[in-house]
């Protein structure tokens, strides 16, 4: 009896096994095969560039047939440049671009690119036989320069060169889709024509405005492709444009050459992320005052909106309420009013102070730069006040009973008492000095015209004079 209903459930058990449905094993996003022939290595990296760094995403250790086997099920390789590197810096680059990504690489230990053979990747086929001629005119020109003398070896490594670029020229022109071609492409200087289109001569202003408006026309600015480059094929380039080439420009130069950039980059959400932010933080922290603008720009126009799509409320909310205080704050702005009391609790106006010229000072003898920077300030102010008129407005940024004794005795140690010179008690104002001027930092310098309008902000002492002799000699 017992025997039976031991088989009878051994029955029932098989069945329900049987009719259990099959779990199909999950395919991978990815699976890329490399191997190294007579490596030392029992561990390697798979990583990818990203704007002027890179990344390592995936580590594969050697398996029973001599192989590295990188592979996820969750996570994707995004396209551009990658690499494999071992754990002391040698490294092999291959391509991810718009191909199933299974790839199998095989090589040796000597010259891990020269010896790449590939398998299901012709961007990567294309892409390794480029390097093998680029290897062998390289090579030929280091074994030449020792055979040659000077004259011949010039003449012989401009022929070579001139092979090379032929070279490059070839897959540009056969092989446009490649990743390869892209970033051959990217690297070309812009070539400025002579003449317009009716064979008159341009000036050199017209010359640097077509270099400024097609600076870009080589970069696919649209591909997302391009940011997981080395940094010299677009990194270097797209932020050279704005640290060099626009270095001394207006902020409204700036941002009429900078939206169409980002503009073009919108299809690429990674790159348009990247280069908002990038240039966001540039003009934030950037110490030319009136670059503050570009900054106000970048926030009101690509983080306060739906483009902005990286961000969390509560960061766009923080942006934007400094981006609203900053732009009241601009070159060319009215200063905000201010009314507050000297140490004898007389009340002072910033915009009714009788004076041509006024600094409107924000610090704190607690403040270790204030200690050094405002007796400067001070002697500069008594050296200019007569020949420009000048008056200023001090405020105690940090107002309590221990700050300001220590504020009465540091302008008593220092001589601060030139009647133009008002020192003012910030404990008590017409509105929130500290919200208004967004008064994070001591010391804050502005300059201030006798219609209460902001000529210069940023200010330090050794800047005042020379920002003055400045702005006088254009009024």
């Amino acid at each position: 009896m017992a025997t039976r209903l031991f088989k009878t459930a051994l029955f029932l058990l098989l069945a329900l096994v049987l009719a259990a449905p099959v779990q199909a094993k999950k395919k991978p996003k990815y699976e890329i095969i490399l191997k190294i022939n007579k490596c030392p290595d029992t561990m390697m990296m798979m990583g990818y560039y990203y704007a002027k760094g890179n990344h390592v995403m995936d580590t594969a250790f050697l398996d029973k047939k001599g192989r590295f086997v990188f592979s996820s099920d969750t996570d994707t390789i995004p396209n551009g440049l990658c690499f494999f590197a071992n754990s002391h810096g040698k490294y092999v680059e291959f391509v991810m671009y718009h191909e199933k990504p299974f790839f199998e690489f095989e090589t040796d230990n000597k010259d891990w690119t020269s010896n790449m053979k590939v398998k299901g990747s012709t961007q990567n086929q294309l892409f390794y036989d480029f390097h093998r001629a680029e290897g062998a005119i390289s090579g030929e020109l280091t074994r030449q320069e020792m055979l040659m003398d000077s004259v011949a070896f010039k003449e012989y490594c401009r022929q070579e060169l001139t092979r090379l670029d032929s070279i490059k020229m070839h897959y540009i022109t056969h092989y446009p889709d490649l990743l390869l071609s892209k970033m051959m492409v990217a690297t070309k200087e812009i070539e400025v024509p002579l003449v317009d289109a009716n064979g008159d001569s341009l000036s050199n202003i017209q010359r640097r405005d077509y270099y400024l408006e097609h600076y870009f026309d080589n970069i696919a600015l649209g591909d997302n492709a391009m940011i997981h480059t080395p940094k010299a094929v677009f990194h270097d380039r797209v932020i050279g444009y704005f640290d060099n080439v626009l270095k001394y420009a207006s902020p409204k130069v700036i941002i009429q050459y900078m939206d169409p950039v980002l503009e073009k980059t919108k299809s690429a959400r990674e790159t348009f992320q990247y280069l908002v932010v990038t240039l966001t933080q540039k003009y934030l922290q950037s110490k030319v005052m009136v670059y503050d603008e570009v900054y106000v720009h970048l926030v009101q126009k690509y983080y306060v909106s739906e483009d902005n799509w990286w961000s969390s409320p509560s960061t766009m909310d923080k942006e934007g309420i400094r981006a609203a205080k900053w732009e009241r704050l601009l070159v060319g702005r009215e200063a905000p009013e201010l009314i507050l009391f000297d140490t004898l609790r007389v009340p002072h106006s910033l915009h009714s102070l009788p004076h041509k010229w006024k600094l409107l000072v924000f610090w704190s003898p607690n403040c270790s730069h204030c200690q050094h920077i405002i007796p400067e300030v001070y002697r500069v102010f008594e050296k200019l006040q007569d020949e420009y008129d000048l008056g200023a407005f001090t405020i105690l940024s940090d107002p309590d009973d221990k700050t300001r004794k220590e504020w009465k005795a540091f302008m008593q140690k220092n001589n601060m008492t030139h009647p133009a010179w008002l020192s003012l008690d910030g404990g008590e104002a017409n509105c929130d000095w500290h919200d208004v001027y967004d008064i994070q930092t001591t010391p804050q310098i502005y300059l201030i015209d006798e219609n209460n309008i902001i000529q210069a902000k940023k200010l330090g002492e050794s800047s005042i004079e020379n920002v003055l002799n400045a702005v006088c000699g254009n009024k």
